[in-house]
């Protein structure tokens, strides 16, 4: 196991002075980190980041090469006296580990720097908690929390029985501690319940666009998706420029020259070892991706790291089962590429076939982008000739609705129609023509 120094510490001059909860990042560097991959990808870039939006100031940090953690401590022991003694110097209260680690783990280098730990994992969860709107995403974010605590109990300094009136609760011979297992184990069902109630209204939803061409948004957090969604969409959504803003989908008609109805849905965003409790818990909401008929893979082509972003983002797609979805990757923010990044910007462009390039802030691009779209649905069209009875102006009328009708003419009491169908539609319509034969209509 190598532990060879790695920017061993270093002091962080401090950016917000009214920020109060000061914090030394700890990080084993193993050897997929993006940071050995992508020289220009800095090794605390991403913890400092989620530690600023979620109100912590990064004031230094340790780090050591390792091929995989060490089993107690994280990192080796020697590096964990280092971290003690740069927090006391630099008056840290708190160790942030950049990794979720195991409750061993935690508790020992609790114990050596007599500090509070957060990991990676509590504090990404941290950062969902602020954020979550929707009675959806706050249930979510609890049963990931509560997931994450199960085996994390015996650190807990509270009792999860308050939860359920205390006095009273407890079982027989029961001890406390089996006591909030069996509390949590009881509320994670409850959310359980509760959250497979609205994925089943959400499938009842998604019936009724079941002749709609569904588009989604998928991508690193804070690449612009939110943004672009409004730009394309031309809707009041949520845009800020920070980690995680959006939690919760949103879904919108996209406005575009075709009869098919076109709908655009923006998602969650991920990052590098989001929690599998997270993902878990989120599965409802990626529910838009999944059943996508195409997803646009938005990337922030400002920043240098955009290569390490996809290949992250490409890995949770994976793992939540989206990986075979038919995926256009959009280079996104590019008002805010400077010269020396131009050049790089095309060698993005050439490695990744059929890739586009937009601004969503002022619009270059968007009109490529649309027609993109379009012909991927023009590839799902069929073209279908019906003959229709004259007196059926209804018929025509619905015809119209659903497709582009090529070519119409006028024999004898019959109109022959040539149309032209999106995904669904032409099925959409033979069905109202069958209701019509059996004298349903």
């Amino acid at each position: 196991m190598a532990k060879d120094s790695f920017d061993t510490r270093f002091p962080v001059e401090p950016t917000d002075t009214t920020q109060t909860t000061r914090a030394v990042v700890v990080k084993a560097i193993q050897p997929d980190d993006p940071c050995l991959a992508y020289p220009e990808v800095g090794p605390y870039d991403e913890i400092e980041s989620l530690a600023g939006t979620a109100g912590i100031e990064v004031v230094g940090a340790v780090s050591q090469k390792r091929s995989k953690p060490h089993p107690g401590t994280y990192v080796g022991k020697g590096k964990v006296q280092e971290l003690k003694e740069l927090a006391e110097d630099l008056e840290a209260s708190v160790i942030l580990i950049d990794d979720p680690i195991s409750p061993s783990q935690g508790k020992n280098i609790e114990e050596a720097t007599e500090r509070r730990v957060i990991d990676r994992a509590e504090l990404i969860m941290d950062i969902f908690a602020t954020r979550a709107r929707s009675h959806q995403a706050k249930l979510q974010v609890e049963l990931a929390q509560l997931r994450y605590s199960q085996s994390r109990l015996t650190r807990m300094w509270t009792h999860l029985s308050r939860m359920e009136g205390g006095i009273g609760m407890r079982g027989p011979g029961e001890t406390q501690l089996e006591t909030d297992r069996r509390i949590i184990r009881r509320k994670i069902g409850s959310l359980k319940s509760k959250l497979k109630d609205i994925e089943r209204q959400h499938e009842t939803r998604n019936k009724t666009r079941g002749d709609a061409f569904k588009v989604a948004l998928v991508g690193y957090t804070n690449a612009g998706k939110s943004t672009l969604m409004r730009r394309l969409t031309e809707s009041a959504v949520l845009v800020e420029n920070r980690l995680f803003s959006t939690l919760d989908t949103s879904t919108r008609k996209w406005h575009l020259d075709t009869p098919q109805d076109v709908i655009l849905s923006d998602t969650v965003g991920f990052i590098r070892k989001l929690p599998h409790t997270l993902v878990a818990s989120f599965h409802a909401t990626l529910a838009e991706a999944r059943e996508a008929d195409l997803m646009l893979h938005i990337v922030d082509v400002s920043t240098a790291r955009s290569e390490s972003d996809i290949e992250i983002v490409s890995k949770t797609l994976e793992a939540v089962e989206c990986e075979n979805s038919d995926t256009v990757l959009v280079f996104n923010k590019l008002d805010l590429v400077g010269d020396d990044r131009r050049i790089d910007v095309q060698h993005l462009l050439a490695r990744h076939e059929e890739s586009i390039v937009v601004s969503a802030v002022d619009g270059s691009g968007i009109e490529r982008l649309e027609q993109l779209v379009l012909g991927r649905i023009q590839a799902l069209e069929t073209t279908q000739e019906y003959e229709l009875p004259i007196e059926r102006g209804d018929l025509i009328y619905h015809l119209r609705k659903l497709a582009t009708v090529e070519e119409e003419r006028y024999e004898n009491n019959s109109v022959w129609v040539r149309a032209k169908f999106g995904p669904d539609a032409r099925i959409q319509f033979e069905r109202l023509l069958a209701k019509i034969e059996r004298g349903q209509e």
